[in-house]
């Protein structure tokens, strides 16, 4: 898999941890908070697919545009970034050794955890 960190998605998730649209939830809240894929396919059909990668940290260029295969790491709810969004993403990245993308997450999970506002 040639997965690779996706700069924009990056840039939206601090523009938005700056704004504060964040929700500090648990770490394993994930699996309930994630968007599920009829939420996925409205947010696709409302904004399109240049929108609905800026949610997701990696993208496999093995994968055919405008497929969700090509799009990974998932740190929010199409609204706001989830901390347990991004520490799924963490620990999911250095797992599969995508070490630019684990970089990516941990500097989120620190903007998240070091906001105290």
């Amino acid at each position: 898999m040639a997965t690779k960190l996706n700069k924009a998605a990056f840039d939206h998730a601090k523009d938005l941890i700056k704004k504060a649209r964040t929700v500090k939830d648990e770490r394993d809240d994930w699996s309930e908070h994630a968007p599920t894929a009829d939420e996925e396919n409205a947010y696709l059909d409302k904004h399109g697919w240049d929108d609905f990668g800026l949610w997701y940290l990696g993208i496999d260029t093995e994968q055919s545009e405008q497929t969700k295969g090509r799009y990974k790491f998932p740190y929010g709810d199409f609204r706001r970034v989830h901390r347990c969004g991004v520490i799924s993403a963490e620990s999911r990245a250095a797992q599969y050794d995508h070490d630019e993308i684990a970089e990516a997450v941990a500097e989120l999970h620190e903007l998240l955890d070091g906001d105290h506002s």
